[in-house]
C-alpha cells in the first residue's frame, strides 16, 4: 500500500507519531524538499527526515499557514490605504 504525499507549507505545524524526547509533540515545518525540516517547539531542536519517514509519521496539523495567493485573494492590499496625497495616515 503508498503511502499519501502529506500537503504541507513553510511554517505548517504538526503532530508526529511519537513525541520528542523533550515531551514536545509539535514540530514546525522549516524546509520543504526531498527531506523535511523540522524544529521541535518544545526545545527548538532542529531535525530533518526524509519525505518517506515524514509521510509515515505525520498524525495531523496544530496550525497551518494560509498560502500567500489565498491570502492575497481575501485581503486588500495595504498600497490603498494612504490618503490621497501620498502620506500615511496613523490611528
Amino acid at each position: 500500500m503508498a503511502i499519501p504525499i502529506v500537503p504541507v507549507r513553510i511554517g505548517d505545524v504538526v503532530r508526529l507519531k511519537k513525541p520528542h524526547p523533550c515531551g514536545a509533540n509539535e514540530w514546525e515545518v522549516t524546509k520543504l524538499g526531498m527531506d523535511i525540516g523540522l524544529k521541535c517547539r518544545g526545545c527548538g531542536r532542529a531535525v530533518r527526515l526524509m519525505r518517506y519517514d515524514f509521510d509515515r509519521r505525520f498524525r495531523g496539523y496544530v496550525e497551518r499557514v494560509q498560502a500567500a495567493d489565498e491570502s492575497s485573494a481575501r485581503e486588500p492590499s495595504s498600497s490603498s490605504e494612504g490618503a490621497e496625497d501620498g502620506s500615511t495616515r496613523l490611528s
